[in-house]
C-alpha cells in the first residue's frame, strides 16, 4: 500500500484480488531513470519517481503530515511535561495563554514568537526543576546528555508548531521546507529513543532493545517511506505515467541512509553498551537486533524506502531476495535458539538431533513460503507447485514435532495442501476445509497437553480454560474466511467477529484482574502482563477499522466491536471484576451518536426525538448499572467512601457529559435539548461541591456500598466527629438552579411580570436563608435583616434587567432600603451577639477576659464577613447597572445608524480618513444625549450605579485594612472597581466615556500618597504628646528626607492624571523631564510606598509620553 499523497487513483475491479504481489514493485516506488528503469506502463509500475531538470513551484498550503507528527511528539511532550513536574506545566501553560490570547487578536507574528518563548522558558524550567542526575543513579555526564536531548525534543515541537502559521510560508518558503525536512529527517530518531525511554522507565532495562527495535520500525515507516512534501507544487505528478518528481520529495537520500543505519545499528550497539558484561552470552539476540531490522528493510523497500540506493528496479528486487533469504535463515535459527527451544522445549516430542532438524524444516520452511508470497514470487505453474509443496512438508514436519499420531498424519498434510491451494487458487472452500482439520489438530494438541491436569487458574480449572481457548482459536482462523464471503453471508463474519471480541474479554478480564491479586510474596510471578491488553486492544482496533472500511463489516458491528475492544484499557487503570463489562456497556450507550449515525445527512437533525430520548435513557439505566464502579473509583480518590451526594452527583455528572455527543451532534439547533443539558451538568456539580444530605433509596445501593458505608473503621480511628448541619446547601442549589432555569428561558421570567417577582423571591429568600443557617446562628432578627437584605438585592437585580411598568418607580427606594440595612446590620450584629454571651453568666476573672477577647474575636470575624457580603451586593448591582447603561448606549448607536458589522468591527472602518474621525467626533457626544435622555426617563439609574461603585469601592478598603493591614498591592486590585462609574447628571457630570481611567489612575495615586504621610507620620509619631523632635535628630531628618522624596514624585502623577482627564497632547519634553525626578525616591527612600510612587511615575512618565506620540501620529495622517 502506498501512501496517501502519492497513491494512484488506478484500482481493481475485481471482487476478489489475490494477495499484493510485490516482485514488480507493485504500490511501490521507483525512481525512472532512462534504460534502466523497468517497464514504463502505468498498470505495471503506476507509483513511480522520475528525475525533473527543474525544482517544482513552492505552493503556500497546510501542513499535511500532523497526524504523523502528532502521533511521535505528543506522547514525548506528555513525557517531558511528566518529567519536568508542575513548574514546567505552569510556565508553559501561561506561555502558550499568552500566545493564544495573541493569536485571537490576529497578531500572528506576536502569536509566533510567544509560542516560543514559553518552549523556552518551559525548557529553562525543565533544567532546574527535573530531577535527571538523580534518576540516571547520579551520572553527570549521562544526565547532561538527557538534558539536551529533551531540549532537542523540545526545539522538534517548536518547529512544528511553527509550520502551522501560513505567514511563515508566504514570507520565508525556503525556512518552511527546511522546517519541513528538519521535522522528518529527526523526528524518527528522537522519538524512538523517547519512546524507548518511557517504556523503559515503566517496565525496566532488561529487554530495552527490542524496545528501541520496535520503535525505530514504527517511526521508520512512518517517515522514512518517502513523503510528498506539503509545500511543493505536484502538477508533475501525473505526467509520465503517473511517476513523482524526486524534487518533491521531503527527505533526501542523505537522510534515508542516516535513517536506514539508525534503523539497522542503533538497536545492537545499544545492547552492547548497556549489556557488555554478558553480551556474549546470548549471541542470538546480537543476531536477532539487526537481522529483524534488516528484514523489516527490505520490506519497506516494497514501498520505496531504498529509492536512494538504486533507480533500477531489477537491483531492487535482487537485493530485496538475496539479503531478504540469508536474513531470513539467521532470524529463524535464532529464534529456535531464543524461542522455541528454551520456552518451549518441553511440548517438542522428537529426540535429538532430529528434533533440530524437524523444527528447522517448519520454521524456515514457513518463514521462506510467507516470504516468497509476501513479495510476489508465487504467480506462474511452477512456483505454485513448490509453493504447495513446501506447505504440505512444513504441515508435516510441524505435525511431528509436537507429537501428532503417525496414524494421523495424513490429517496435517491434508490441511497444508487445502491452505496453500486456497493462496495460489483463491477457492474459498478450501480455506474452510484447511480450518476444520486445523481445528481438529488444536483440540488434539490441547487434549494431549491439558486435559488431564487438575489445576485451577485466574479461579477456574484448567479445563474451562482449555474450552475457551479452543473456542477462541476457532473463532480467530473462521473470521478470516467468513470475511471473504459474499456481502448476503456478512451477519455471519459479525457474529464470528463479537462472538471472539467477547471470549477475548472474558479470558482477559479473569486473567489481567487475577493477576492483580498476589498471595505468599508472588509479586513478580504476573499472570497476564499489560502489554498483552494493549496489544490485543489495538489489533483488535485496527482490524475492526480495517474491516469497516472494506465493507466487511456493518456499523452497528464495528461499533461493538469498538466498545468491546476500548474497554478493555479501563482495567489498566481500575483494579475491579467488573470494570470491563461497566465500561462496555457504558460506551455501548455513549458511542451511538458517534458511530451509528455518521451516514446520514447534516441538514436535519440527524437523530429523531425519540431516539434522542431513548439513547439518553439508556445511559441513565446504564450509568445506574456504573454505581458501583463509580463508588470504588470516588473511594479510590478520597481515601474514604464518598458521601451520597457525592455519589448522586458523580452519576449525574457522568450522564451529562455521556449525552453531550447526542446534543452536539444531533440537536445542536434544539435550544431546549441544551438548555437541559445545562442544567442536568450544573445540578450535579453543585452535588458534587456541595454535598448535600441525601438518603438514597435502596434501588440505588448496593451490597458494596452499603457494606462500606457500615464499615466501623472510621470510627475507631477517628472517633465520633460532630459534623456540621449542611441542609442549607440545599437553598443554595436551588437558587442557582433557579437562576440557572431563568437565564436559559426555561424559566419564563422575561414575559411574566409575576414568574419574575415570584422568582425574584423565592431566590432572594433561599440565598438570605443560606447566609443566615451557614454563617450568622446568633439571634433571629438579624437573620430576619440578612433575609430582607437579600430579597431586596434579587428583586433590584432582576427588575433592572427586566424592567416593568412600574418598577423604575420602586426600584429607587428599594436600593434605599438596601443602604439603609447596611449599617444596621453591621451594629447590630456585634450588639446581638455580645449581650447573647454576656447572659450565659460568667464565673471567675480569667474567664470574663478570656470571653471578652472571643467575643471582640468572634464580633470582629462576622462583621468581616458582612462586609464581604455587602462589598459583593453593591459589586453585583452596579455591575448591573453598567451593563444596562451600555445596552442603552447601543441601542442608541442603532438608532443613528452607528452599529457595529458583524465582523465586531465599526462600519467606519470602511470609510475615509476624514469621516473616520468626524464619525469618532459624533460618537463622542452618545454619552451626552444617553444621559439627557435618561435623566427624563430614569435618572437614578446612573447615580444609583455610582453610590453602589462608591459604597463597594470603600467596603473593599475597609477590608483590605481588615485583612491584610492596608496593602500596597491591593489597590492596584480594588482600583479597578471604579471603571463601573457613569456619567450621571449631579454626582459626576464630566465624566465622560473618554475619561473612564481617571478615577483608577487618580484614586491609586491619592491612595499611595496618602498611605505614604500616613506611614512617614507613624514612624516619627512614639505615641507620646508631642514630637519630641529634636534639631538634626534622627526623627528630623527621616521626616524630611522622605517627605522631600514623597514631594518629588508629584509632577509626573499629576501630568499624568491631567493628561488621563483631558486627551489633549502635551509637549514631548514635559513628561521626559519628570522622569528623572522620579529616581531619587526609588533609590534613596526608607518608606516602600513612596517607592511604589517612584516607580509608578517612571510608568506614568513613559505611557504618557508613547501615548502622545501615537496621538501626534494619528493626526498627521488625518493632515
Amino acid at each position: 500500500m502506498m501512501p496517501p499523497e502519492i497513491q494512484t487513483p488506478i484500482r481493481s475491479n475485481r471482487p476478489f484480488a489475490s494477495a499484493p504481489t510485490f516482485s514488480t514493485f507493485n504500490g511501490g516506488i521507483g525512481i525512472g531513470s532512462g534504460s534502466g528503469s523497468f517497464s514504463s506502463s502505468p498498470e505495471q509500475n503506476p507509483n513511480n519517481f522520475r528525475s525533473s531538470s527543474k525544482n517544482p513551484r513552492f505552493t503556500p498550503s497546510t501542513f499535511l503530515h500532523n497526524n504523523r507528527i502528532a502521533i511521535a511528539l505528543v506522547p514525548c511532550a506528555a513525557f517531558l511535561l511528566d518529567l519536568g513536574g508542575t513548574a514546567v506545566v505552569a510556565t508553559l501553560t501561561l506561555g502558550l495563554m499568552i500566545a493564544y490570547i495573541l493569536d485571537s487578536l490576529n497578531i500572528k507574528s506576536g502569536a509566533f514568537f510567544g509560542i516560543w518563548f514559553s518552549l523556552i522558558a518551559s525548557q529553562f524550567a525543565f533544567f532546574f526543576t527535573s530531577n535527571l542526575y538523580s534518576v540516571f543513579n547520579n551520572s553527570l555526564s549521562i544526565s547532561i546528555l538527557a538534558s539536551l536531548f529533551c531540549a532537542k525534543t523540545n526545539f522538534l515541537i517548536g518547529v512544528w508548531a511553527s509550520l502551522q502559521f501560513k505567514w511563515i510560508q508566504i514570507e520565508n518558503p525556503s525556512i518552511v521546507l527546511a522546517l519541513e525536512r528538519l521535522l522528518f529527517g529527526c523526528v524518527p530518531i528522537v522519538a524512538s529513543a523517547m519512546f524507548t525511554w518511557a517504556t523503559v522507565s515503566a517496565v525496566g532495562m532488561i529487554n530495552a532493545a527490542y524496545y528501541l527495535m520496535v520503535f525505530n520500525c514504527v517511526f521508520y515507516w512512518l517517515f522514512s517511506i518517502p513523503r510528498v512534501s506539503s509545500f511543493k507544487s505536484k502538477q508533475e505528478v501525473g505526467y509520465h505515467g503517473g511517476e513523482i518528481p524526486e524534487e518533491t520529495l521531503i527527505l533526501g537520500p542523505l537522510e534515508s541512509c542516516i535513517h536506514t543505519l539508525q534503523l539497522l545499528f542503533l538497536p545492537l550497539v545499544f545492547h552492547v553498551a548497556s549489556h557488555h558484561s554478558v553480551v556474549f552470552t546470548s549471541i542470538s539476540d546480537l543476531f536477532l537486533l539487526f537481522f529483524v531490522p534488516f528484514l523489516f528493510q527490505l520490506y519497506a523497500s516494497t514501498r520505496g524506502a531504498l529509492w536512494w540506493v538504486t533507480k533500477n528496479q531489477n537491483d531492487i528486487r535482487s537485493i530485496r531476495v538475496v539479503n531478504g533469504a540469508v536474513a531470513l535463515v539467521v532470524v529463524v535459527i535464532c529464534l529456535e535458539i531464543r524461542v522455541v527451544f528454551h520456552s518451549f522445549g518441553r511440548y517438542i516430542q522428537v529426540p535429538p538431533p532430529l528434533n533440530y532438524v524437524l523444527v528447522t524444516i517448519t520454521m524456515l520452511g514457513g518463514a521462506s513460503t510467507v516470504g516468497a508470497y509476501a513479495v510476489g514470487m508465487i504467480g506462474d505453474a511452477f512456483s505454485s507447485m513448490a509453493f504447495t509443496a513446501m506447505s504440505v512438508l512444513v504441515s508435516a514436519a510441524g505435525a511431528i514435532v509436537i507429537g501428532f499420531p503417525m496414524m494421523f498424519l495424513p490429517l496435517p498434510i491434508v490441511c497444508g495442501f487445502y491452505l496453500a491451494r486456497f493462496f495460489t487458487k483463491k477457492s474459498l472452500p478450501s480455506y474452510f476445509v484447511s480450518v476444520l482439520l486445523a481445528s481438529l489438530m488444536v483440540m488434539w494438541f490441547v487434549l494431549h497437553n491439558f486435559w488431564d491436569l487438575n489445576i485451577w487458574l485466574a479461579g477456574m480449572s484448567l479445563k474451562s480454560f482449555c474450552k475457551l481457548i479452543v473456542a477462541n482459536v476457532i473463532l480467530a482462523m473462521s473470521v478470516p474466511g467468513l470475511a471473504l464471503l459474499p456481502p448476503k453471508f456478512r451477519i455471519f463474519t459479525e457474529v464470528g467477529l463479537v462472538s471472539h471480541a467477547l471470549l477475548l474479554c472474558h479470558i482477559e478480564n479473569q486473567f489481567f484482574n487475577f493477576s492483580n491479586i498476589y498471595y505468599f510474596g508472588l509479586d513478580d510471578d504476573v499472570m497476564y502482563p499489560s502489554y498483552m491488553v494493549v496489544t490485543t486492544t489495538f489489533v483488535g482496533l485496527a482490524l475492526a477499522r480495517r474491516l469497516a472500511v472494506d465493507c466487511r463489516i456493518g456499523p452497528k458491528t464495528f461499533w461493538i466491536l469498538t466498545c468491546l475492544y476500548a474497554s478493555k484499557l479501563a482495567m489498566l487503570f481500575i483494579t475491579s471484576k467488573s470494570i470491563l463489562w461497566v465500561s462496555a456497556l457504558l460506551l455501548l450507550a455513549v458511542s451511538p451518536p458517534l458511530l451509528l449515525y455518521k451516514e446520514k445527512s447534516k441538514v436535519a437533525s440527524k437523530m429523531k426525538a425519540w431516539q434522542g430520548y431513548t439513547h439518553a435513557g439508556v445511559i441513565a439505566i446504564s450509568t445506574w448499572f456504573c454505581r458501583e464502579t463509580v463508588f470504588e473509583v470516588l473511594q479510590w480518590w478520597h481515601g474514604k467512601p464518598p458521601s451520597d451526594g457525592l455519589l448522586l452527583g458523580s452519576c449525574i455528572v457522568l450522564m451529562g457529559l455521556a449525552c453531550i455527543p447526542i446534543v452536539a451532534l444531533h440537536f445542536s439547533h434544539v435550544q431546549s435539548a441544551k438548555r437541559c443539558l445545562v442544567l442536568v451538568m450544573a445540578m450535579g456539580l453543585l452535588f458534587v461541591l456541595l454535598q448535600p444530605p441525601i438518603h438514597l433509596s435502596w434501588a440505588f445501593h448496593s451490597d458494596l456500598i452499603r457494606a462500606a458505608h457500615q464499615s466501623a473503621d472510621d470510627i475507631s480511628i477517628y472517633g465520633f466527629v460532630t459534623s456540621k448541619p449542611t441542609w442549607p446547601s440545599w437553598l443554595l442549589i436551588a437558587a442557582i438552579l433557579l437562576t440557572l432555569a431563568a437565564v436559559t428561558s426555561i424559566i419564563p421570567v422575561k414575559y411574566m411580570v409575576e414568574m419574575r417577582t415570584f422568582y425574584a423571591l423565592g431566590v432572594g429568600i433561599s440565598l438570605g436563608v443560606y447566609i443566615s443557617a451557614e454563617y450568622f446562628l446568633v439571634a433571629t432578627i438579624l437573620q430576619a435583616l440578612i433575609v430582607v437584605t437579600m430579597i431586596c438585592t434579587s428583586v433590584f437585580v432582576v427588575f433592572t434587567h427586566f424592567p416593568s411598568a412600574s418598577s423604575t418607580k420602586f426600584l429607587p427606594w428599594v436600593f434605599a432600603l438596601l443602604v439603609a440595612l447596611f449599617p444596621v446590620t453591621y451594629l447590630l450584629e456585634g450588639q446581638l451577639r455580645a449581650k447573647n454571651i454576656f447572659r450565659e453568666g460568667i464565673v471567675g476573672e480569667t474567664a470574663e477576659e478570656d470571653n471578652k477577647l472571643t467575643t471582640l474575636l468572634a464580633i470582629e470575624g462576622a462583621r468581616t464577613s458582612l462586609l464581604g457580603l455587602y462589598a459583593a451586593i453593591f459589586m453585583l448591582i452596579a455591575l448591573q447597572i453598567k451593563f444596562e447603561l451600555a445596552s442603552l448606549m447601543r441601542e442608541n448607536f442603532v438608532d443613528r445608524g452607528l452599529a457595529p458589522n458583524r465582523s465586531g468591527r465599526s462600519n467606519s472602518a470602511s470609510f475615509p480618513q476624514k469621516m473616520r474621525f468626524m464619525q469618532q467626533r459624533r460618537a463622542s457626544s452618545v454619552a451626552t444625549f444617553t444621559i439627557k435622555r435618561l435623566a427624563t426617563e430614569g435618572a437614578w439609574m446612573p447615580f444609583i450605579g455610582n453610590v453602589a461603585t462608591v459604597m463597594c469601592f470603600i467596603i473593599c478598603l475597609i477590608l483590605n485594612v481588615n485583612l491584610t493591614g492596608g496593602s500596597n498591592r491591593a489597590i492596584f486590585l480594588l482600583a479597578p472597581i471604579l471603571l463601573l462609574l457613569n456619567q450621571d447628571s449631579d454626582f459626576v457630570a464630566g465624566l465622560k466615556d473618554r475619561q473612564r481611567y481617571f478615577p483608577v489612575t487618580m484614586v491609586i495615586s491619592v491612595y499611595l500618597v496618602l498611605t505614604a504621610m500616613y506611614r512617614i507620620w507613624e514612624e516619627v509619631w512614639h505615641g507620646n504628646a508631642g514630637w519630641g523632635l529634636e534639631i538634626g535628630g534622627p526623627d528630623w531628618f527621616f521626616a524630611v528626607k522622605n517627605s522631600a522624596l514623597l514631594i518629588l514624585t508629584f509632577p509626573s502623577h499629576i501630568l499624568f492624571n491631567r493628561f488621563v482627564w483631558s486627551h489633549t497632547k502635551q509637549t514631548d519634553s514635559t513628561s521626559l523631564l519628570t522622569l528623572p525626578l522620579n529616581i531619587p525616591p526609588i533609590v534613596i527612600t526608607d518608606v516602600i510606598k513612596v517607592q511604589v510612587l517612584g516607580l509608578l511615575g517612571v510608568i506614568y512618565s513613559l505611557a504618557q509620553y508613547l501615548i502622545s506620540r501615537q496621538l501626534h501620529i494619528s493626526g498627521l495622517k488625518y493632515i
